[in-house]
């Protein structure tokens, strides 16, 4: 049995916002490595002069060394990441399948990110953070909680679900990187004029350590860096 901590990040998730493409993502940590492994990206925030919360809204064209030491060290660390890729956000048909609801989607978005192959091994358990968003946390919580009750009839591997707050959180602020990069790809960003040269520099190397297009689903047995690539139904 192994226990797990699992942080949960999104972009693009509102309804109304600007982008078409939304995301949600975890970052995986062995839970007896938690400790030493949020001391170390500290220290490595620390010695490129960061002690503030990183964000990928937040990049700035003279700190491409930090978010290619922390993509480093990802990949070198037992830790994993994986992401629903959400295309075509305009698609979605509320009306028919969430009750009229955009937060329904959402947070069944968040139960297709944790019910898959490499989670669903009731000998693991699993703790779950995620960023909070809004008011409803608790009541979204306890609807978690009783979904996977249901799913694992009563043995659930997920123990913890709990809201915490992205600036205290290191895996959060990683998992926001990674969320960003896909999410800016999938959007052409980095083709738009002006655009951010150390934003498009950090897709480039995040898409060389994985050996997968950022905008594009990757195999489904990839375990490491795993994106699954959701279109919606085109409306007929």
């Amino acid at each position: 049995m192994f226990d797990y901590n699992l942080y949960i990040d999104e972009s693009c998730h509102l309804e109304h916002d600007l982008s078409n493409i939304m995301a949600v993502g975890y970052i995986k940590v062995p839970s007896e490595e938690v400790p030493k492994i949020k001391t170390e990206i500290k220290q490595i925030k620390r010695n490129h002069g960061i002690v503030h919360e990183i964000k990928w809204n937040t990049i700035s064209n003279t700190k491409g060394a930090l978010y290619k030491e922390l993509i480093d060290y990802f990949f070198d660390k037992p830790l994993q990441f994986r992401c629903l890729l959400i295309k075509h956000k305009n698609r979605l048909q509320h009306q028919k399948f969430n009750e009229g609801r955009h937060d329904i989607y959402y947070d069944k978005m968040i139960f297709y990110l944790l019910a898959n192959p490499w989670l669903n091994n009731t000998s693991d358990n699993y703790k779950v953070f995620l960023d909070i968003k809004d008011t409803r946390g608790r009541e979204k919580l306890k609807m978690l909680d009783e979904i996977f009750r249901n799913k694992f009839y009563g043995n659930s591997p997920y123990k913890w679900f709990q809201h915490i707050r992205s600036f205290d959180s290191q895996f959060i602020q990683l998992a926001d990187i990674f969320i960003g990069a896909i999410t800016y790809k999938a959007r052409g960003l980095q083709l738009a004029d002006g655009a951010n040269k150390t934003k498009i520099e950090l897709v480039q190397y995040l898409e060389q350590k994985s050996g997968y297009d950022l905008d594009f689903g990757t195999a489904p047995w990839e375990s490491k860096f795993n994106i699954f690539d959701h279109q919606p139904r085109r409306v007929l």
